[in-house]
């Protein structure tokens, strides 16, 4: 695991190209297997796991040229093989999951562990997956590892999700794509990334309906055929490099910054004291933002930020608001809906001076602006959670290191060079 070393109190100011969205390539990469037909895609971000299914998909047979330089991938699955050679998916990745419908409509018959690992933010349940795939025709075999059949191809059905959940949205999208029939999903998640997947999935022949909204409606198609495909700007990215100009003092331009998704974004940046402007698709945060916490109309309420599935606050950006708050005058109450232990890093926070409270595992008051100074942190395996500890080490003044933050790896291909970009001292060691 590397670290970063962080000599921080700089401004850092400049202009950013966020790269592409990691949410929206890993469940497109995995669509490619719904055809034998060449699929391009663009803007495809340098990120580990990203290389993990490459790899994967090269041991099964298929051809995957790749020029990282000019971010462009081509991918040819008619050479797939007809079964898993050493029956080993990839590990370490959430995203796995992801391959179980075009591997089922290419198998018909898969083996996946029993029992899911989670991760660092709480138990991955497979259990609303299975009941998607059995609903549209699979069958599920007790055991370890449980065997998961599909005879007679996907038929459409009408399923109705207990929980907004983006991965099972996205499976039941690429496994309704091909069904016999019309399949209904409600309750289903409308994230940027899924209506992402979505639209790839229309480019390569499928028939959906109701793309970015809570009801799903897919008939089935006979093929799906090759297509090129952009890959979309990580929002979360955009969220990243502004939230660093505010909290470091800077003035920070990212372009192709996605307006149309900004505005419940915004809203919680001015509940920090963070003004963020647009110029077309450019999001500018200006020099020396106030940093002054809301205060509600209600007065005996404090300022909240609360994330939950879209069109909510995105719970993975909550990390960076949290760090934010740090650093801002005032008193700020954070929800997480949807992780148990969505707040475990924050004691992380401490050691830079910063006072969080947790009143349960789903909700923290932070305290703002002590005094605070360069300390040593530990990340945890968390993306967001592991640049929220960046972020407060580049504030302060002094030598930080931010232990194991390599995570940041999995969602951010340029990290530090965009930093330095900035004019950030900083560097992996």
């Amino acid at each position: 695991m590397a670290d970063l070393i962080v000599n921080g109190g700089k401004p850092l100011s400049g202009t950013i190209r966020p790269s592409g969205n990691k949410n929206s390539v890993l469940p497109i990469f995995c669509a490619t297997l719904l055809t034998d037909d060449p699929v391009t895609l663009h803007n495809v971000p340098d990120i580990t796991d990203l290389e993990k299914l490459a790899t994967f998909f090269r041991s099964q047979g298929s051809r995957i040229d790749w020029d990282r330089a000019e971010g462009t991938m081509r991918v040819d699955h008619s050479g797939f093989r007809d079964a898993l050679k050493d029956a080993t998916l990839p590990q370490d990745m959430r995203s796995t999951v992801l391959l179980y419908p075009p591997l089922l409509q290419r198998l018909r018959r898969i083996a996946v562990p029993a029992n899911s690992k989670g991760c660092s933010l709480g138990v991955r349940e497979i259990d609303p997956h299975l009941e998607i795939l059995r609903a549209l025709g699979a069958t599920v075999a007790e055991g370890d590892p449980l065997v998961i059949a599909l005879p007679r191809g996907f038929r459409g059905a009408r399923h109705w999700c207990d929980y907004m959940s983006v991965t099972v949205t996205e499976n039941f999208a690429m496994a309704a794509a091909l069904a016999a029939g019309t399949s209904t999903l409600i309750n289903a998640a409308s994230e940027p990334h899924v209506q992402e997947l979505c639209a790839a999935l229309v480019a390569m022949g499928a028939r959906i309906e109701g793309i970015g909204t809570s009801m799903l409606q897919i008939t089935g198609v006979e093929r799906l055929h090759g297509a090129t495909i952009t890959i979309g700007t990580d929002y979360h990215e955009i969220v990243t490099f502004l939230a660093l100009g505010a909290i470091t003092g800077g003035e920070v331009r990212v372009e192709r910054s996605l307006p149309q998704h900004f505005d419940l974004i915004a809203r919680a940046f001015r509940k920090l004291g963070v003004v963020v402007e647009h110029e077309g698709d450019v999001a500018i945060v200006r020099r020396n933002q106030s940093l002054v916490i809301e205060k509600p109309f209600t007065s005996n309420l404090l300022t909240k930020i609360e994330a939950a599935p879209w069109p909510y606050f995105s719970v993975d950006l909550l990390p960076l608001m949290i760090a934010l708050s740090t650093r801002s005058e005032g008193v700020v109450h954070f929800w997480n809906k949807v992780y148990e232990n969505g707040f475990s890093w924050t004691p992380e926070l401490a050691k830079f001076g910063a006072h969080v409270v947790m009143s349960d595992p789903h909700r923290i008051l932070v305290f703002g602006r002590k005094p605070m100074h360069a300390a040593v942190v530990d990340s945890p395996y968390v993306i967001r959670a592991a640049i929220a500890l960046y972020m407060v080490a580049a504030s302060v003044p002094g030598r930080s290191v931010v232990k194991n933050a390599d995570v940041i790896k999995r969602a951010h291909p340029r990290f530090v060079e965009n930093l330095r970009s900035l004019g950030a001292e900083v560097e992996w060691k």
